[in-house]
């Protein structure tokens, strides 16, 4: 659901990947994003996610991951865990710079730390709201203007 618009505004403006098996949730981010001038991907599970940054079974790079400014997904999905999609970015080196923030609905402190051990940029509690996207916005800006230096609150 990216924006089709291809002008020298939208082209700057940060794009995020937001992945979650829900629908209400993947609205719901979509829409915060959206209001702090993001351009949004959704994807419903971790190998749809996969497949747009372009790490699907037998796919080449896709011309969307370049423009990938944040990847925000659930943890608890069908499938693929968001733990598992992050360890794939991580892993891979076209990908590895890509801000992952993982979300959930459960509090459970082992699953926070081995997430941030594992490279996650923010373990975040649902429900998100705008204050939350302001907070990402940094990471996000940082990688697609890294010589603003703008520093993030946060771990």
């Amino acid at each position: 659901m990216a924006s089709s618009s291809r002008g020298r505004e939208s082209d700057e403006r940060p794009h995020v990947l937001a992945v979650d098996d829900s629908l209400v949730d993947r609205r719901l981010i979509e829409k915060l994003f959206t209001s702090s001038a993001c351009k949004v991907t959704t994807a419903e599970n971790g190998q749809r996610a996969l497949e747009v940054l372009g790490l699907g079974d037998g796919q080449h790079a896709s011309n969307c991951v370049s423009e990938i400014n944040l990847i925000i997904t659930d943890y608890c999905m069908p499938g693929m865990t968001g733990y598992e999609l992050l360890k794939k970015v991580k892993e891979s080196s076209r990908l590895r710079e890509i801000p992952v923030v993982i979300v959930s609905s459960e509090n459970v402190p082992t699953r926070i730390k081995e997430c941030l051990e594992e490279g996650a940029q923010e373990f975040m509690l649902k429900p998100l709201n705008q204050s939350d996207v302001m907070k990402l916005r940094c990471y996000m800006m940082k990688l697609s203007h890294p010589s603003k230096g703008q520093l993030c609150i946060g771990r």
